[in-house]
């Protein structure tokens, strides 16, 4: 045991001091802390899963802590050295030891299955946001290796970038027209996934005008470190100017024109349409649903059907 303790203490010193200058060196310089959108969020979902992570974190530094502090201790306490802790490898046990081994990691776990329990539920991201004004309805379909973002209430769509206005929640439904993709804005909420013929949403509200970058978190192949966006949360003059810029756009999002935007491409560029299919979003969702009668028009067998 002797040889152990004196062991231990030895590689422990090399640690803290090898790793001492390294630590204070992110203190120090920062490191962009306050550029990083899960710690720094810029709205009212995303602030508060922050601070459930935070709250969570600190319940289990209650067992951490404590286990850290006493494996230092005992690695110095029972160090080889004269007069040293007394190794007694017959001690009997303690109840009050097993109380406090088992009980407070026990009531830790109970608190914390509690706690996320709750909050997840008052997270729900269907659950539409409470405003003075309605929300602004997105929807959004994953392509390989892009984002199609239709704006139901505009007439238009863009690609790989989202535009909103910031005095309005943001509500989106999501599907996609590929493999399982994930949209998320972690500035501004978390993350859900897009699968191909179900619908999801997302329920989002920005503090303010900003630009945040939103992504797809699930692996998808090829493309997927390129396929990320930016989300616009806009005033209301800039959200009326944007808006101008798309209407303006020669390009229209017909059936032929989607399934030229369906075919694979990476680091696709933006790209704006001053017109979309009519249901576009419910014509992808019904391409993966059982054929019941005929298609609702041409361009939706064209889509459903895939060919041209």
């Amino acid at each position: 045991m002797d040889v152990i303790a004196g062991f231990c203490s030895k590689w422990l010193r090399k640690i803290v001091l090898s790793a001492a200058p390294v630590f204070l060196g992110f203190l120090l310089s920062g490191c962009g802390l306050s550029d990083a959108p899960v710690l720094f969020p810029k709205g009212p979902i995303a602030l508060a899963e922050r601070d459930l992570l935070f709250t969570a974190f600190a319940i289990m530094m209650i067992v951490a802590i404590p286990a850290i502090v006493l494996t230092l201790f005992f690695a110095w306490r029972y160090r080889k050295r004269k007069n040293g802790g007394v190794y007694t490898p017959d001690w009997d046990g303690s109840w009050i030891v097993e109380a406090v081994v088992w009980l407070v990691p026990g009531a830790i776990v109970v608190v914390l299955g509690t706690l996320v329990w709750t909050r997840t539920h008052e997270f729900d991201p269907y659950k539409a946001l409470v405003s003075d004004k309605p929300a602004f309805k997105v929807q959004a379909v994953a392509l390989d290796w892009k984002w199609l973002f239709v704006y139901p209430e505009l007439g238009t769509a863009s690609v790989n970038e989202l535009a909103f206005p910031a005095d309005r929640p943001l509500s989106i439904e999501i599907t996609s027209d590929t493999v399982m993709n994930s949209l998320m804005i972690p500035a501004l909420g978390g993350q859900i996934y897009a699968m191909a013929g179900m619908r999801s949403e997302l329920n989002l509200l920005a503090d303010g005008p900003g630009v945040f970058t939103g992504r797809n978190t699930m692996y998808s192949g090829d493309g997927f470190s390129d396929q990320h966006f930016k989300a616009h949360a806009m005033s209301e003059s800039d959200f009326t100017a944007w808006k101008a810029k798309v209407s303006a756009s020669a390009d229209v999002l017909d059936a032929p024109a989607y399934l030229e935007l369906h075919k694979d491409s990476t680091a696709n560029p933006v790209a704006y349409y001053s017109a979309t299919e009519a249901k576009l979003f419910d014509i992808i969702l019904r391409k993966y649903a059982p054929i019941v009668g005929p298609y609702e028009s041409e361009a939706a067998e064209l889509i459903c059907r895939g060919n041209s």
